[in-house]
């Protein structure tokens, strides 16, 4: 990313175009978390419509935060990891994202059977949204960590994303 702006301050068109460039990042993990932040703000606002759900509203609006906050540390680490070659961070924070992602899958499921009628649509496409977070954030910490066989973030990274896209099915259902 050619500026230290928050990849969140970006307008619509701005955070597009940032990763459309022909730039190393944003690439495919902090788009991964943004798809989180998303997901978690559709599962805020379908909280906050539902009577009594207080605890999820906030803690969809922390996932939010974080996921977002994600977005920034992935293009940063990943320039770090183009100077430095250590995979270390660049297989963390997706692993993150994944953790992240799950739980908002899952909070958002729960929204869809418990929630306000009028909003399942919104909470189900949170949860599919996540889902999807989930599986590319899998998929990059078993990409990232290719020269570690048998590194127990791969199978964690992808047990995460099956619990999300668990959710999500059970959110679609």
């Amino acid at each position: 990313m050619a500026s230290s702006k928050s990849l969140a301050s970006l307008s619509v068109a701005g955070l597009l175009d940032a990763v459309a460039a022909r730039t190393p990042a944003p690439g495919g993990g902090a788009v991964s978390a943004l798809a989180v932040a998303l997901a978690a703000g559709l599962t805020e606002m379908a909280a906050r419509f539902a009577s009594g759900e207080e605890a999820a509203v906030a803690r969809a609006a922390e996932l939010r935060a974080q996921a977002s906050q994600l977005a920034d540390e992935d293009a940063a680490a990943y320039a770090r990891f183009l100077r430095d070659r250590d995979p270390g961070p660049i297989a963390a924070i997706p692993l993150r994202i994944a953790e992240l992602a799950a739980e908002t899958a899952e909070l958002a499921a729960r929204l869809t059977a418990e929630g306000n009628p009028n909003l399942r649509g919104d909470a189900a496409a949170g949860a599919a949204l996540a889902a999807a977070a989930a599986v590319s954030s899998a998929l990059l910490v078993r990409i990232n960590l290719e020269g570690s066989p048998g590194d127990e973030r791969v199978a964690r990274a992808a047990e995460l994303a099956a619990a999300a896209a668990a959710s999500a099915a059970h959110a679609l259902g």
